[in-house]
Order: structure tokens, then C-alpha cells, then sequence
């Protein structure tokens, strides 16, 4: 699980990225701590008086407790002093996160950004790209990722996937994973790999599974979620994958050449050298007990497992477990 700082200021005029964002933090809080673990501030109780007192409540509540604010957009500077000073002193295993949708006039006040990073917190801000912006906006984030796009890519990229920031950089950061750093990405690598169907997606998790990354793993998962993604249908083309996976493992453990495996897959050539490897290292012996987890988690999700905790809890516990091994 990733580590978490003290307090979060989450902000901007992209209440999409915002709304997902504040879905990623509740997924990942609910399988630190639990449902038990999250305390939630929204409308008319999303207050600083509110939030003050929850800072200064002592807790008996086991592991990191979370604090989730909604709304902060609707805030003065005036109402700050009493939360400036219990964000001074934030226990150590007290994660504070405040969301605010700004508008307009409507926006989180300066002193609740200069609070957040005396906190030694994170800030960060979610601006909407104007239409014409978003190709050198597109063509900047495959910069950082290590792509290569031209501008006629990245408008034939936002014509095939939308114009949704975060559903754009989701899909370049498939495409980084399957054609590796310094790659030069045309139509034809887009028309094999951003495709919108849920089978991709779900595909490019069950790879990060594969590979053995967790934390990779659990941030895709969490964000094909907040994207509307259903977890039976994610589930359905992970197990396939897997399953593919598996045969490679086989059959390289056979002695089969790798020249041979690959001329059976139909994918671009270096994202099958991705699963030939990733395959290859995690075994066969390995790969099958992954198909029988994920199996397990089919039936958990269904309803056939035992406890009470949430099908996201559930499904993320089953992957951190299967990519750690």
C-alpha cells in the first residue's frame, strides 16, 4: 500500500478528475483501515468547525484513520483559525483530505492551502484544458511518460477516447506500459491499444498483476472503478489474460522457443515481449494459482465469500496478495 502524508488539498475546476480522485482515496482508505477507518464531511456538515473537532476527538479506531472533506470551496478565510491549529498538530496516524470543486468565485481559501503545506501536506490542483489546448497537452503528458506522439496522434487519440483528461492519460500511460520508453507511437499502435472497450483495460491490469506490481495494480484498479468499469466484467478479460499468461509459461517451460510463442500472439511486438517475460518469470506453477484466486474473487464478488467488507476491499486485498505473490 502506498504511504499517505498528513493532509491533501485536492482543488480545481475539473470536478471529474476531482470526483475520481476523491473515489481513489476512498478505495484506498476502505482497504488500509475499513469502512471503520473513514470519517466522511460532506454538505452541510462539511464545516471547519466540524473538521476541527474530528482533528482534536481522541480515537480508538486500530490503524490510520482518515478524514475525508467535501466542499471546502464553500469556505472563508475567516472560518480558518481554529482548523489552522489542529492542522498543526495532526496525530501521526491521521490523514486529512479536503476537496474542493471551485467555480467562479467559489474556491478553497488561500489560508487552507498555506495550512495544508505547513502540514507538511500535499496540494494539488485539477484545471480543465481548453479543447483546442488539450493535443499539446496530450503530447507533453507522453513526453514525461517516455512516448513519442505527433499532433495528428494525439488529435486521432482524443477523437477515439474523449476529451477527459484523466481517460487520456490513463491511455497513455497503457500505452508507455506496452510499448516501452522512447517509443514512437502512430494510428496503427493506436487502433490496436486504446481501443475503449473494457477488454484493453482490463487487459493492461491483469499485465500489471502479472508483472508482479502492486501498487501499479492497485491504482489501475481503482481507477478503472471511479471510471464506471464493472468489477464481474474486469474480472471476465483478467482472467483471460492471465490464462494467456499461463499457456506462455508453459510453454516456455516446455522449451518452446520464444520466436514461436510470439508468432501465436496477436499484439503489438514489444508489449508481447512484456508478457512473454513477465510470463516467464512468474511460472506456470505460479500463474495457476493466480487463476484460482482470481476465481475465488469472482465468487466473492458474487456474494460467495464470507465477511462483510465491500467488493472493492475485497478485490483489492486479492490483488495486492496475487501480484505480491
Amino acid at each position: 500500500m502506498p504511504s499517505f502524508k498528513p493532509a491533501y488539498l485536492i482543488h480545481g475546476d475539473d470536478h471529474g478528475r476531482i470526483a475520481e480522485r476523491r473515489a481513489r482515496l476512498r478505495g484506498l482508505a476502505e482497504a488500509e483501515s475499513g469502512v471503520q477507518g473513514i470519517e466522511l464531511f460532506e454538505n452541510d456538515a462539511a464545516t471547519p468547525e466540524a473538521v476541527t473537532s474530528a482533528l482534536n476527538a481522541l480515537t480508538f479506531a486500530l490503524g490510520r484513520r482518515f478524514i475525508i472533506v467535501d466542499g471546502a470551496e464553500r469556505w472563508t478565510d475567516k472560518q480558518m483559525e481554529p482548523l489552522e491549529a489542529a492542522l498543526k498538530d495532526i496525530p501521526p496516524d491521521t490523514t486529512v483530505a479536503f476537496f474542493a470543486r471551485e467555480d467562479g468565485r467559489a474556491k478553497a481559501p488561500s489560508r487552507l492551502h498555506d495550512a495544508v503545506k505547513k502540514a507538511g501536506g500535499d496540494i494539488s490542483a485539477e484545471q480543465s484544458v481548453k479543447p483546442w489546448e488539450l493535443p499539446k497537452w496530450v503530447i507533453a503528458r507522453a513526453r514525461e511518460l517516455g512516448l513519442q506522439l505527433e499532433p495528428d496522434t494525439a488529435r486521432a487519440l482524443i477523437a477515439q477516447v474523449g476529451d477527459r483528461q484523466q481517460r487520456l492519460l490513463r491511455e497513455l500511460e497503457k500505452l508507455a506500459l506496452y510499448a516501452g520508453p522512447g517509443a514512437r507511437v502512430d494510428a496503427t499502435m493506436l487502433d490496436e491499444l486504446a481501443a475503449p472497450s473494457a477488454e484493453h483495460r482490463a487487459w493492461s491490469l491483469a499485465d500489471t498483476i502479472v508483472s508482479g506490481d502492486a501498487p501499479a495494480a492497485t491504482s489501475l484498479y481503482l481507477t478503472l472503478r471511479s471510471q464506471g468499469e464493472r468489477l464481474s466484467g474486469l474480472l471476465y478479460w483478467m482472467s483471460q489474460r492471465v490464462r494467456t499468461a499461463h499457456e506462455i509459461a508453459t510453454a516456455l517451460e516446455a522449451g518452446e522457443p520464444t520466436a514461436q510463442i510470439k508468432r501465436r500472439l496477436r499484439m503489438p511486438s514489444k508489449a508481447a515481449d512484456r508478457l512473454i517475460a513477465d510470463a516467464g518469470r512468474t511460472g506456470a506453477e505460479n500463474l495457476q494459482r493466480t487463476i484460482e484466486q482470481l476465481a475465488e474473487l469472482e465468487l466473492a464478488s458474487r456474494g460467495g465469500g464470507s465477511g462483510g467488507a465491500g467488493e472493492d476491499t475485497v478485490a483489492l486485498r486479492a490483488i495486492r496478495q496475487i501480484a505480491t505473490g
